[in-house]
């Protein structure tokens, strides 16, 4: 019999850091923290406290997981950095998912459609949207970031709505959608490591990994610098020749 695989597994998308480690089909510990401050600032320590808590040495890792995005532009880059700089050392694979998709992983069992929001600032939202399919979650259309009033738009069935965008504009969806909204409890609006773990473990048992070097954050849309950057060129007087 094959032994368990060990999968640690980074979610720093949000303002909310998650490190877990995933033993076979047993969370063997994960630990979870929000703040304002940069993520780089207490990751280390608490990827070291999780190992501590699995009594699973970092050595003994057999793959890395972790959050591509969308979410904050700085804080997908902490999370995909260590885990290149990890897995690196070790010589381990990787494995990248979605954002959206682990918080959607929260909510099965669910018999309707499920939204994951993310808040996108500038009046905007990240949107995906699955459906549970033999245990295992479908996505129904391409993730995008858009306005909320957008998002809503083509929404005529039950749908379970999670992540801390569906937090923060609940009463407007509420008011859009009336009996068609659902809503998991306040505190099941935050992205959780083991959600990561549990995502990226078939592709890591079945071989389907990448190396460090080709994980790449999926941001949605431009940065404000590369937008800024994209603007002065297009304004400078060689662009137009």
């Amino acid at each position: 019999m094959q032994p368990a695989l060990r999968i640690l597994a980074l979610d720093t998308a949000t303002r909310c850091c998650s490190v877990a480690v995933l033993i076979g089909e047993r969370l063997a510990a994960e630990m979870t923290a929000v703040s304002d401050r940069t993520h780089s600032v207490h990751l280390m320590a608490m990827i070291r406290e999780t190992l501590k808590m699995a009594d699973v040495a970092l050595q003994a890792i057999d793959g890395f997981a972790v959050s591509l995005g969308p979410g904050s532009f700085t804080g997908l880059r902490i999370g995909i950095s260590t885990v290149q700089g990890l897995a690196f050392a070790g010589g381990k694979p990787c494995v990248g998912v979605s954002s959206l998709e682990a918080l959607a992983l929260q909510c099965l069992p669910w018999p309707h459609s499920i939204c994951a929001l993310m808040d996108a600032r500038k009046c905007e939202v990240y949107a995906g949207y699955y459906r549970e399919r033999d245990s295992r979650l479908e996505r129904l259309a391409p993730e995008r970031v858009l306005p909320l009033t957008e998002a809503l738009g083509a929404i005529h069935t039950p749908h379970l709505f999670i992540g801390e965008g569906a937090g923060l504009y609940r009463e407007r969806i509420r008011s859009a959608l009336g009996d068609l909204a659902h809503f998991v409890p306040q505190d099941r609006n935050l992205p959780r490591a083991g959600m990561v773990a549990r995502l990226a473990q078939p592709q890591l048992s079945a071989g389907l990994t990448v190396g460090p070097a080709r994980l790449v954050p999926r941001y949605l849309r431009q940065s404000d610098a590369e937008l800024r950057i994209g603007c002065s060129i297009k304004d400078h007087p060689r662009s137009r020749d």
